[in-house]
């Protein structure tokens, strides 16, 4: 079961191999400016390489299909799906929010809730149990406020993710801990991919979107006079 795992919903641009459920080779950079197209296809390539196997010899891609950014998740999903086209193989899609919390279950916390920066005091979140990992709260995009998450007072909760940062300045939970170097990571994708294979949960590739969650709004260019 040998899959190509790609990440890209953040500020990290992560690429891993897996054969089964064994992490074989994972590449990945977090990068202020958002390098996914600069650097998705040379970590395709680096990947591959680390783990021995060639493109070829794939039998799935699995994508992080957000939330997050949106040019980011673009780029993604246009690779990963141009993969899946041109090898005939199946596409997997895993919530990037979900995968995040996999090394910090089991550690007494009562929830971890990821935070992913939507700019200003927008997040990206769901909340999540900190023993079994089952979802517990929704995603969605979320403005902060004082008052933010304060259902979890009297709870030992952690946050992660790079929106943690903007949240500690500002939540009133004394019970709290905060955690803002956590990215998304290909190498995270591995357990719930496998599962998705064997069960064949697959998307439909023609017609798959990311988790977007909010629309694009670019930069309106000015009107030159000719």
């Amino acid at each position: 079961m040998k899959i190509l795992h790609i990440e890209t919903s953040s500020k990290n641009c992560s690429v891993a191999i897996s054969d089964g459920e064994q992490l074989l080779c994972v590449c990945e950079e977090v990068s202020e400016n958002y390098k996914q197209s600069e650097s998705l296809h040379t970590f395709v390539q680096w990947a591959l390489e680390g783990a021995g196997f060639t493109l070829q010899e794939m039998e799935a891609v699995s994508l992080g299909m957000g939330p997050g950014s949106y040019t980011g998740l673009r780029i993604g999903s246009s690779a990963a799906k141009g993969f899946c086209y041109g090898l005939k193989i199946p596409l997997i899609a895993v919530n990037s929010l979900e995968t995040m919390i996999t090394p910090f279950l089991g550690q007494n916390y009562t929830y971890i809730i990821p935070l992913l920066d939507a700019r200003r005091m927008e997040v990206y979140t769901a909340v999540f149990d900190g023993e079994t990992g089952k979802m517990v709260g929704e995603t969605k995009a979320k403005i902060l406020d004082e008052f933010s998450f304060s259902e979890f007072k009297d709870q030992k909760v952690l946050f992660i993710g790079d929106g943690a940062a903007k949240a500690k300045e500002i939540l009133q939970l004394p019970n709290a801990e905060f955690n803002p170097a956590v990215y998304p990571s290909a190498k995270y994708l591995v357990k719930k991919s496998v599962e998705k294979f064997t069960k064949k949960d697959f998307e439909n590739t023609a017609y798959f979107e990311p988790l977007y969650l909010k629309e694009f709004h670019g930069v309106k260019k000015k009107k030159t006079e000719d």
